[in-house]
């Protein structure tokens, strides 16, 4: 008999990996923060004596869910400026807040507050896009969960950096000190959007971002105003535009890609890009519904995201899964356009291939990272079960998420977080709602 650290004995295991598979009655074994092992209950016990053993007889255990595209921090100004269009709601609501408030003590307190509600929610690793990337960094770091950190860059002051070529050399330090082997974090170049920089800094940063080997993510095609703004102050469409200086291709993340042409569509599958589809956000700021089953079956990789909570308003990949599938039948007039099980696999496996972690998280395989979640399906609303996939995206909500675990660490327990104050971590959050509220009533 092998030891092992964790013996996970759910009722239901869906793997994702393949697709559309459900294991009844299987086992995950953890050893050192990885899945070792994915068997048969009854022979996981005979074979294996755990440290832990957690059984959840009716619940479904699935890869840890991914939100490939948010911003952390804004958690703090949740409710701020609440139905406006978008740029009213930046340019009134958030850029003016975010200009008197934004710190490191701001983004350590809201980014600690999001990763609380993302545990507790089942997602286990998320792509982070704000100011003081570095202390996103740490503090994921600190909280022991799984993150992209985005390195802003544009071409006006904020009290990060001064110019672009600050925003650059300080992602540049992230990529190399100290993450650069970091089990947890990786990190990327994350430009706002196509008016953050100018052609010569997109230039410098495609050159930059492919001499660190690192990918770039940022808001692309989300509004229809604007690809009209960038037609008339260029002529040219975002993606052209972007595709000529070089940034279309297989480590571009764009995110939102609401309003794409068939020929778009096509280029971004042949150049390999991957889609963030933010539906909740995109509805809220009424910025369209992203077709993604076309994107789909051009063969495009879409992955999901939550985007900041000022613009959702919750940090929830189940909710945005089953929205993501419900407006992608619509859209597509077509209700079998995207299945339970296309929709799980996007906001698992979609989203760490989109972050290029597929080969670390985002699937219960031997020799990936114990990063996992439990729901619990006997609930009221789950019931009666005839399909897992189905109950998981179409019923399940984020409540029901008992048990998560990243790189083995077991972070929510029977839906307690296990290593997080939540009064201290409210009592912040409140503070901190005092203070911006002062400013700005």
């Amino acid at each position: 008999m092998r030891h092992c650290d964790t013996l996970i004995a759910p009722r239901w295991c869906v793997p994702v990996e393949p697709s559309g598979v459900v294991l009844d009655g299987h086992a995950v074994i953890v050893t050192d923060g990885k899945i070792t092992d994915l068997l048969p209950l009854e022979k996981a016990l005979k074979n294996y004596q755990p440290s832990v053993l957690i059984e959840r007889p009716e619940h479904a255990l699935i890869p840890g869910l991914v939100n490939a595209h948010t911003h952390a921090a804004m958690t703090l100004l949740r409710g701020l400026a609440d139905d406006l269009p978008l740029q009213t709601w930046l340019r009134e609501g958030v850029w003016p807040a975010e200009k008197r408030w934004v710190s490191a003590e701001m983004v350590r307190d809201g980014t600690e507050l999001a990763i609380a509600e993302m545990l507790s929610a089942g997602i286990t690793c998320f792509s982070d896009q704000y100011f003081f990337p570095e202390i996103v960094a740490e503090t994921a770091v600190d909280l022991d969960m799984r993150a992209m950190v985005g390195t802003p860059v544009v071409d006006i002051p904020t009290s990060w950096a001064h110019d672009a070529e600050e925003y650059l050399s300080k992602g540049s330090d992230l990529v190399h000190d100290p993450y650069a082997e970091h089990p947890l974090i990786s990190t990327c170049f994350a430009p706002h959007s196509i008016s953050a920089l100018s052609d010569e800094w997109f230039t410098k940063l495609r050159v930059m971002a492919d001499q660190l080997d690192v990918p770039v993510q940022m808001h692309l095609h989300e509004t229809a105003q604007e690809i009209a703004a960038s037609l008339e102050k260029t002529g040219k469409r975002p993606c052209e535009r972007m595709d000529e200086l070089g940034l279309v291709n297989a480590s571009l993340l764009a995110v939102h890609a609401v309003h794409m042409t068939d020929a778009e569509v096509a280029r971004f599958a042949e150049a390999g890009v991957n889609i963030a589809h933010c539906p909740r956000s995109n509805l809220k700021l009424a910025s369209g519904i992203a077709p993604i089953a076309r994107y789909r079956a051009a063969g495009v990789n879409v992955a999901i995201g939550t985007d900041g909570a000022a613009s959702n308003n919750v940090l929830d990949i189940l909710s945005e899964i089953r929205l993501a599938a419900l407006l992608a039948k619509v859209s597509a007039d077509d209700a079998a356009a995207v299945s339970a099980s296309d929709a799980l696999y996007m906001g698992t496996l979609g989203g760490a291939r989109a972050l290029g972690l597929a080969d670390a998280t985002g699937s219960i395989v031997a020799g990936k990272w114990a990063d996992l979640a439990c729901v619990d399906l006997s609930v009221l609303n789950s019931q009666p079960i005839y399909d897992i996939s189905s109950q998981l995206v179409y019923t399940a909500g984020s409540g029901q998420v008992s048990d998560v675990w990243v790189a083995g660490k077991h972070q929510l327990d029977n839906g307690k977080l296990a290593h997080i104050n939540t009064d201290e971590l409210l009592d912040r959050s409140n503070e901190w709602r005092d203070r911006i509220a002062a400013t700005t009533h």
